[in-house]
Parts: structure tokens; sequence; C-alpha cells
């Protein structure tokens, strides 16, 4: 049930699939497993070795920041996890993961929320957060647009003011920042183009640069964090130990993340072998864009894939969950979402779906809600 008040009914109701009314049982030990490994992936990130490797691998120019990227560290790192019998297993990490606000909504807790908002404060450093853009291309076609919205609201009962805006609305005047007649103190950056190299975040881009507004998430966090070719690295105890990363969070990191691997068209038969063993996707992609299980590859694909920049995971297959559907009982699969700052997890919500991977299109899927159990 959404009981916060602040959410668009009428936009909800053309996304029934947004929102599942299911409740995904957890266990605590299997919270807290994914808890120590997100904090194990914030000390290795902290590293100045992962730093230099980071930027030697990623886009040229987002390392090292400009001074917003500098005291920005980050809203809504997403980290994507699926249940197994080895413990909970990292999919993959984002730095601009939808859906904190409504998941929190939908499961109730204003003390969430006003962690969210001392958040988005603290990404200002020393300056007061008064004003700040939530930034996306065309913003009222993107799915998630209600949420837009909803932050909007939630930032407006906090006393700050808030626009939703194309990043080609931005202008960039005298050192500063600005969204028509208002001077912004922060940009929550909800585009896909992680490096910022479009024509159409050039000034985003530039603001962040110059320190003109902090921009969060931003280029930097996602090479440190959110490119697919860091999982490699995060599975290479042999890396990690010369680097000096001590046995504990080498340990954590092994059990659980899957063993990751670039993929090289010279080991293409290697690969083609154990296809079926693996999940394959694109280093900067996000999402299921382009993402493929191995036994449904067909020649052709593997083919692109070998020619494309792609890693392989080792396959960790998600939990399922029952779903009364129409009557009828169903089962979707399960993605869990840790929803983190700093190292340190705020929320955690399920995603259920049907498929090759997450979406919302699944009758009786969506958000759902995660409760914690004994065992």
């Amino acid at each position: 049930m959404i009981t916060s008040s602040f959410l668009p009914e009428a936009l909800l109701a053309e996304r029934p699939h947004l929102f599942s009314a299911a409740a995904v049982p957890v266990a605590a030990a299997d919270l807290a497993r994914m808890a120590e490994l997100i904090a194990a992936v914030e000390r290795v990130v902290a590293l100045p070795q992962w730093r230099e490797r980071a930027a030697n691998i990623g886009t040229p120019g987002v390392l090292p920041a400009g001074r917003g990227g500098d005291t920005a560290a980050g809203v809504f790192m997403g980290y994507d996890f699926h249940l197994t019998d080895a413990g909970p297993q990292l999919i993959e990490i984002n730095t601009n993961a939808g859906g904190g606000l409504l998941a929190v909504a939908q499961a109730g807790g204003d003390e969430v929320l006003d962690a969210y908002v001392a958040m988005f404060r603290a990404e200002c450093g020393a300056k007061a957060l008064k004003a700040l853009a939530i930034v996306d291309e065309r913003p009222e076609t993107q799915y998630l647009y209600p949420e837009f919205l909803a932050f909007r609201e939630l930032f407006a009962r906090h006393g700050i003011a808030a626009v939703i805006c194309d990043p080609t609305d931005l202008l960039l005047c005298h050192g500063s920042l600005w969204h028509e007649e208002t001077r912004l103190d922060l940009v929550y950056n909800r585009v896909t183009d992680f490096a910022l190299a479009q024509d159409a975040n050039v000034v985003l881009k530039e603001a962040w640069l110059q320190g003109a507004a902090a921009v969060t998430p931003n280029p930097r966090h996602h090479a440190l964090y959110a490119d697919k070719r860091n999982l490699v690295a995060l599975t290479d105890d042999g890396l990690l130990a010369g680097w000096g990363v001590d046995a504990d969070t080498r340990r954590v990191l092994a059990a659980g993340i899957p063993r990751t691997e670039i993929v090289e068209a010279a080991r293409g038969e290697d690969f083609w072998v154990r296809r079926k063993q693996l999940f394959f996707k694109p280093a900067a992609g996000f999402g299921s864009r382009a993402a493929y299980r191995g036994d449904k590859l067909t020649k052709r694909v593997f083919e692109e894939i070998l020619a494309g920049d792609y890693v392989a995971q080792a396959l960790a297959l998600p939990s399922a969950v029952a779903v009364e559907v129409d009557g009828e009982m169903t089962e979707l699969k399960a993605d869990i979402r840790n929803y983190a700052y700093r190292g340190a997890v705020q929320f955690v919500a399920a995603r259920l779906y049907q498929g090759q991977t997450t979406n919302f299109r699944t009758p009786g899927g969506g958000f759902a809600r995660v409760v914690e159990a004994s065992r």
C-alpha cells in the first residue's frame, strides 16, 4: 500500500507494474552480509591504487574530478544482489540507482526520508543547500518521473527549492549554475550519459568540473564504482593482496561477488565453451541493456560481444518469490537492491520480475518491501 502523501497517484496508475504487493523475506544474516560487502567495497575504492586504475581504464577526463566532484560522495549508490545458497551475490553497482524514494514511500519510514534529505545537504559540503535541480533527459517522459515529482515535494517540505529539468535547460554564468532565475547549489543527476560526454550535457559537465554546483552522482562516481570492469578487480584476489588489502576484506569480496572477467576476442572459444555458466554485460552499460545470459546466446550475438567491450560474470541465479497474480500463484525472480551512502546502507528493497533481467513489465512485479527474517 502506498501511504506517502507526496506520491502522484495519477501517474502511478499509469505504471501498474511499478510496485508489487508482495513482501520479500530476507534473512537477517544475509542483510548483514550485504552491508559487510558494501563496506568492504568502500574500503577498496578509497585506495590510491584503485583510483589510479580507474583513471587508466575509464573515460578520459573524469579523474581527477573538479571541485564539485570532490565534495560529492554520490547519492543513491545501488548495490544489486541475488540471494543464493552460497549467500548474497553482488551482481552490479549503480551510481544513479532509481527508486530509492519510491521504495521508502511504499514501505513507510519517515526516518529514512529525513536521512535522504540530510544526504543531499551533505553533498554540498559546508555550503547551504537552498536550491537544486533534478536533471534527466526529457524528464517528463521517464518511467520514474513520479519519483522526480515526489523528490520535489520532499525537498519543498524541508525548505529546499527544487526544479525538474532537462540538462539543456541549465545555464553556466559567472561561475554559477542557473535554471532560469534560480541559482543552483546542487544537481541531482539522473542522466545515463555517465561520462557527461554528449552535447546535451556539456553545461552540466562544465559546471561539475568548475565546481559551480555540486553534481551528484557524477562521472567520477561512475568511474570509481559502476564501471563493470571494476568487478574484475574486486574479484582478483592477487591484485588486491598486492595493493595491501587485508585478508578479511578480501574474504568478504571473494565470498560475495561472482568472479568477473574481461571478455577478449583471443579467448573467444574459451568463453563460448563456458557460456552457460556466464552472464555477459557491457562494461560501461547499465540495467539490462545489451546484457545476456550465456545459455540464451546465439552465435551471432556472441560474435557481437567479442567485438564489443564486455565483461563476463559467473552466473548467480536470482531467488524466487511466490506472488499471487489474478487469483493464481506464480513465481517471480527477486533482485535485492541496497541503497547506500558513503558505504553505509540506508534502505533495502526488492525488485520482482520475470524474464532475463529486472523490468517493470511483469504483472505482480515491481518494487517490493523487504522484511527481515530470522533465518
